[in-house]
């Protein structure tokens, strides 16, 4: 069976001068990443030489970093990504949790306790890296987003993150170019590198197009040279997408993925007027479904838990078998969200489904109410919770982010206006930025944490 970076072998035989990694003004040509992988990979096998070994990567986001993760899927080893951010005891906790051999860090990084760690400096051809990579998942990038040698990719999402990790190693998959761009680099700077690197496409979370959306059209104009700017990590509303498709790229997409299975479904261009709301349709070769409690399928237009099965979907969690119980199940894998299908097959998202609120006794879902308070204009992003209530169970809360002067009251009126009763908001909150991880995504935890029950 052909390895994921057998690839990178037909490529540098095939383009040998072709640009693979870009950092700095330094060029890294295929016929030189491919050495680099292997002698990586023969490091680790000797080091590692139990084939179902987990072995943890804590790195910057450098060209090294994309190094490692192909040398780790050559010497196929379970990849454990570790964030470089966290605290020496956040290491050591999942290092431990997860069973890692060994764990790859940066020069001068403490050494995780109980755990062999190996600092790897620019002399040292030693190398870990991410996430068991399946070529099943890479083939669906390639036919969905059609990835080709003639991309030049922006590389400028951490590593860390499994969509970028994810996408930067397609691309050399692809025979392209990535071009390292990674945070922190703000919206001026990462358009400028798109100008200077005459790049192709270019992945961000929303957080990242929010922030270019505030921009004007002529600093967004060199975007719109680009063949294909994509987004994933969390749901964009409606606006916001028909806004990134007209200012800065026709060819956008969405991806709704998972780090346990990659792409699930994926929103074009053409979807945008007609289904704004949607996260798209199931990409190549995965079947989605909406089922109730006792896992029977739901009629198109009913809202249930989704599920979904296709290539490179894991099939249990590392040393988890309770929660390996309830998300893997019959061959299909539950990442907890909540959605309804369409009679087209279009998929939107109603929330977590741990996080849907009821209010007395009805269920209210968090994607609606945000919904509403987006629409307003000067509403850059909502994230709505559950309010603990004696009288109720839950109230409606909401946090919003604003790009223009508005007053809390006044959204509960606007949202309100566009709302059933049971779905009005009790209060507004009006916040400088949401609390997010990695990804993007809203950490709502963190939001509930700040109310006081009522």
């Amino acid at each position: 069976m052909m390895n994921l970076a057998d690839a990178l072998d037909i490529h540098a035989r095939a383009r040998p001068d072709h640009p693979a990694l870009v950092e700095n003004g330094r060029v890294i040509t295929y016929a030189e990443l491919t050495p680099q992988v292997r002698r990586l990979a023969a490091v680790i096998t000797a080091r590692v030489p139990d084939p179902h070994a987990v072995v943890g990567l804590c790195l910057a986001d450098t060209a090294r970093h994309v190094i490692a993760l192909y040398a780790l899927a050559r010497a196929g080893r379970t990849i454990l990504p570790m964030d470089l951010r966290w605290t020496a005891a956040e290491r050591a906790n999942v290092a431990g949790h997860f069973g890692a051999s060994l764990v790859l860090t940066e020069p001068g990084e403490p050494a995780i306790e109980g755990v062999e760690t190996l600092a790897w400096d620019e002399g040292l051809d030693r190398a870990i890296a991410s996430a068991d990579p399946d070529l099943g998942r890479f083939m669906t990038h390639w036919i969905n987003l059609g990835l080709n040698g003639r991309d030049r990719f922006v590389m400028a999402t951490p590593l860390y993150f499994g969509g970028g990790r994810t996408f930067a190693m397609s691309v050399l998959f692809s025979g392209g170019t990535v071009i390292m761009k990674p945070p922190p680099c703000g919206p001026d700077e990462l358009i400028a590198t798109v100008a200077s690197e005459d790049a192709t496409s270019l992945f961000l979370v929303p957080t990242q197009f929010r922030r270019l959306l505030e921009l004007s059209d002529a600093a967004l104009a060199p975007l719109k040279r680009l063949n294909l700017l994509f987004s994933s990590g969390a749901p964009l509303s409606a606006d916001d997408r028909r806004a990134i498709r007209a200012r800065m790229c026709g060819r956008f997409f969405e991806y709704y993925a998972s780090t346990e299975g990659g792409g699930i479904t994926l929103l074009g261009p053409g979807d945008i007027d007609g289904h704004g709301e949607s996260v798209g349709r199931p990409v190549f070769a995965v079947e989605v479904e909406v089922v109730d409690d006792d896992d029977t399928p739901l009629p198109a237009g009913l809202i249930g838990k989704l599920r979904y099965r296709g290539p490179g979907v894991a099939t249990a969690y590392h040393r988890d078998p309770e929660a390996s119980v309830e998300a893997f199940r019959h061959g299909w894998f539950y990442p907890g969200d909540l959605a309804e299908i369409d009679a087209q097959g279009f998929v939107t998202l109603k929330g977590r489904a741990k996080d849907m609120i009821i209010r007395g006794g009805i269920n209210i879902y968090p994607a609606d109410v945000e919904a509403a308070l987006t629409a307003h204009p000067a509403v850059a992003e909502a994230a709505v919770v559950g309010w603990p209530s004696k009288e109720f169970g839950e109230e409606i809360a909401a946090f919003v982010r604003l790009s223009a002067p508005a007053d809390a009251a006044s959204l509960v009126a606007f949202a309100s206006a566009r709302l059933a009763r049971a779905k009005w908001p009790r209060a507004v909150f009006i916040v400088d930025d949401l609390p997010k991880n990695s990804a993007g995504k809203v950490l709502k935890r963190d939001l509930v944490e700040r109310l006081t029950p009522l």
